[in-house]
């Protein structure tokens, strides 16, 4: 899949791990790196659900057409898919929406 980001900052903390290590220290900036490329690497979201690729599950409520997989625990990469674009994964945010 591509992947595009909902803001400038959220691409540069992603993309750069020196901002992601300075900003979340180094479990959470490795973990970063990883869900990237798994997220770049699948075919679509539903093969990442039906294998469990970084615990990647869609949430429901007012989080409802979004995904997300597990970093540090609290927190989660969360993501969509655009309606017009299914191969294209856009990243919301880093959130703890527990």
């Amino acid at each position: 899949m591509e992947i595009c980001f909902s803001s400038r900052k959220l691409e540069r903390t992603c993309l750069d791990y020196g901002k992601s290590l300075a900003q979340y220290g180094r479990r959470m900036a490795e973990l970063i790196v990883q869900r990237i490329n798994e997220i770049s690497a699948a075919e679509s979201v539903e093969v990442m659900v039906m294998h469990r690729i970084g615990r990647c599950h869609e949430l429901k409520g007012n989080r409802k057409q979004q995904y997300a997989v597990d970093l540090v625990h609290p927190y989660r990469l969360v993501f969509s898919i655009t309606g017009a674009h299914p191969w294209v994964a856009c990243i919301i945010g880093i959130i703890d929406y527990h």
